[in-house]
């Protein structure tokens, strides 16, 4: 290449299988750098008595006991820091503000269809230009530059840089837990190789060392082949706090089909009873349900059905699919034409604050929980609530009789709702167990508890998360239960354990919401980072990342076949997601606050939402699905179409004055939603 240009590494990353790197220029200094390193390592290692690890360091790297100083005090730990060092930099800070502005000059200068891309270039590189000025201790400059600067960015990062601005000085990085995420991770840009070129050319012939460094150490540009994604192409992947999802991150198999149900024979209902005469009623046969059959098909997506560990149905097990299959048989249809009537519960009067709702399967049980600790489950159906009778009535029941389980309930105890107490902290979450035996919930202050709906008492207290605890989630097929919370990790619990038996660490924030895919191989889990990962239970692999809402994460909600995951949070917007390809579907908007809750109709080809706007909408999944481009190249982003159309909205439906923190479809598609009446100035029933 010229005497003076830059040149690019050969190594780079094509058709995003690898990164595409800058090289640093000044290979004597950063020999210098690196032996400095090194020494700084194997000093801390002396000073914690890791001799054995010092040794072979020293051997490899052929380095004298006489170059190794011993450390004083605190000197170890000073060098240390300070030889890896993100932000060391030696450059003239007075000149940050001009290489910002001449970069932002050349992408105003570049054609419309390559402005676009390379402008998502320019957060990142300020983000990092302002905190090595602060790592530098240039704090007038870094404000200046700061304050110059940061009213330019995406609406969608203000929240990012409000946090950032208190970081003014060296002593505030540490312990800072947004500093970290931008240390720690690399901004993630999706470019082109037309707009890539154009960036690499201006960056050789300009020779900015600022911007070569940062783009090698924190970004992470993947290259792709095809013609730049448009404005809104980007919109709909951007918005995370480090950047868009990787392409590599979502090629993994994912096994999303249902499992394989197992062989009931049932018999049909009862027909009228037959006219009086010699003619005697034949002998009905138990017959297969035409839905079950249908469903007991091999899915090719499923995973095997010892792939995890799953418990043994059980007779009351199998009775009660039967009795779901024959409500499913009366299942209303639910689209466009055929709107579902919805039922609203509204909690009055509840001045200790409600913080979640949740309805059980069969949707005969409602959970509330509320700021003051407490849990409250209500019937919704005629049926009372009702505990077990004393130790000594218990002992004269017969165990063998068919009724076993009705006589040991205690008529006197029956109530429509049950109080359950043992947490220390708001409540804010309570979820039912498929069988309506269980319930788990999840409070402020750390712990999990697991209750008993017979008994209406508090089983199991498991201790795991060391900071409050804002969802939890029961399998589809009970057993396991996952929770997510502030120390920014998911953890998988089993009922007859009382450690977590797996735990999934990767989001850069809380993890605030989480959802077990309907095959219970999976959960996925919504983030204040603004990303949704998929995991595999089996492994605890992130096998899926999506990118694009534009705040915290907190509702999820799978599809019932399984194939589709939607999503909204605190920037009111729903999402629709393609689990195999990872890619965004839809777009759709509409509310005008944040959404607190999705399900999906019992069909799948309807879409219901809610949160502090006070309304519930519906969404046509359908039209989604027949207005996908199937002939699209996934792994090319600009090929990729989201489908954003206002008539994707079916309806619309206002309370006067309660936010929905809860959506049930029945298994005959009846909507149910809840949510506390609005008192005074309290709008926000969730976590602060």
């Amino acid at each position: 290449m010229a005497g003076n240009e830059v040149p690019f590494s050969d190594s780079l990353k094509t058709q995003g299988n690898m990164q595409q790197t800058l090289p640093l220029q000044n290979a004597t200094k950063a020999d210098v750098s690196d032996k400095q390193t090194l020494l700084a390592v194997l000093q801390f290692l002396k000073k914690n008595n890791l001799k054995g690890t010092e040794e072979l360091l020293k051997r490899e790297a052929s380095i004298k006991d006489d170059d190794v100083r011993p450390p004083t005090s605190s000197q170890s730990e000073t060098d240390v820091s300070h030889a890896l060092a993100a932000y060391k930099s030696a450059d003239d800070p007075s000149r940050f503000a001009d290489y910002y502005t001449n970069l932002k000059t050349f992408i105003e200068s570049c054609l419309d269809a390559h402005k676009v891309e390379l402008s998502v270039i320019l957060y990142p590189v300020f983000i990092h230009m302002y905190l090595e000025m602060v790592y530098n201790e240039h704090e007038s400059y870094a404000i200046s530059f700061f304050r110059r600067f940061s009213k330019e960015q995406e609406d969608f990062y203000q929240e990012d840089l409000q946090r950032l601005a208190t970081v003014t000085k060296k002593e505030h990085m540490k312990g800072n837990e947004l500093m970290e995420s931008f240390k720690a991770s690399k901004f993630v840009i999706k470019m082109s190789r037309d707009s890539y070129n154009h960036l690499k050319r201006y960056l050789q012939e300009n020779k900015m060392k600022p911007l070569l460094t940062i783009i090698q150490e924190h970004l992470f540009i993947d290259v792709f082949d095809g013609v730049p994604r448009t404005k809104q192409q980007i919109d709909a992947t951007s918005g995370g706090l480090m950047g868009e999802s990787e392409r590599d991150a979502n090629k993994v198999k994912v096994f999303y089909g249902l499992l394989k149900e197992p062989d009931i024979n049932m018999p049909l209902e009862e027909e009228d009873e037959a006219p009086e005469g010699d003619d005697k009623p034949k002998k009905k046969k138990p017959k297969k349900d035409p839905l079950m059959m249908k469903k007991s098909k091999n899915d090719p997506h499923a995973p095997a059905f010892n792939r995890i560990p799953l418990p043994e149905m059980k007779d009351q097990d199998k009775m009660e699919k039967i009795t779901a299959y024959r409500e499913a048989l009366k299942r209303v249809k639910v689209n466009r034409e055929n709107l579902p009537t919805i039922c609203f519960y509204t909690v009055l009067n509840s001045y200790q604050g409600v913080t979640s709702i949740d309805m059980a399967e069969d949707s005969s049980l409602l959970s509330v929980g509320f700021a003051d600790s407490t849990i409250r489950v209500f019937t919704t159906s005629s049926q009372k609530l009702r505990g077990m009778k004393t130790a000594g009535e218990l002992d004269s029941i017969d165990r063998d009789a068919d009724d076993v389980l009705e006589r040991m309930m205690d008529d006197r105890t029956a109530a429509d709702s049950k109080l359950l107490t043992g947490h220390s902290g708001p409540v804010y979450a309570a979820r039912f167990s498929r069988d309506r035996k269980y319930l788990v919930s999840c409070s402020e202050d750390g712990t999990v508890r697991l209750w008993s709906l017979l008994t209406w008492t508090n089983l199991v207290c498991y201790k795991g998360h060391n900071h409050p605890v804002w969802d939890v989630e029961f399998s589809p097929y009970g057993h396991y239960f996952v929770s997510v919370g502030h120390d920014r990790t998911a953890r998988l619990w089993a009922t007859d354990h009382h450690v977590p038996i797996r735990i999934f660490s990767g989001h850069l924030s809380d993890m605030d919401c989480v959802k077990f895919h309907p095959n219970s191989n999976y959960i996925a889990t919504g983030s204040n980072d603004r990303f949704i990962r998929l995991w595999d239970i089996l492994n605890g692999n992130c096998v899926r990342i999506f990118s694009g809402h534009k705040g915290s994460v907190q509702t999820l909600c799978f599809s019932p076949d399984g194939r589709f995951l939607a999503s909204s949070g605190v920037d009111s917007i729903v999402l629709l997601w393609d689990i195999s390809t990872g890619g965004l579907m839809a777009q759709m908007k509409g509310h005008t606050d944040t959404v607190y809750s999705l399900c999906f109709s019992r069909d799948g080809g309807v879409l219901a939402s809610g949160g502090l706007d006070n309304s519930v909408k519906l969404w046509d999944v359908v039209k989604v699905l027949q207005e996908v481009d199937t002939d699209a190249d996934t792994s090319i982003p600009s090929s990729v179409h989201v489908n954003d159309s206002a008539g994707l909205l079916i309806g619309s439906w206002a309370t006067k004055a309660t936010p929905v923190l809860c959506i049930h479809f029945t298994r005959k598609n009846l909507m149910i939603a809840s949510g506390p009446a609005a008192l005074q100035e309290d709008k926000s029933p969730h976590k602060t």
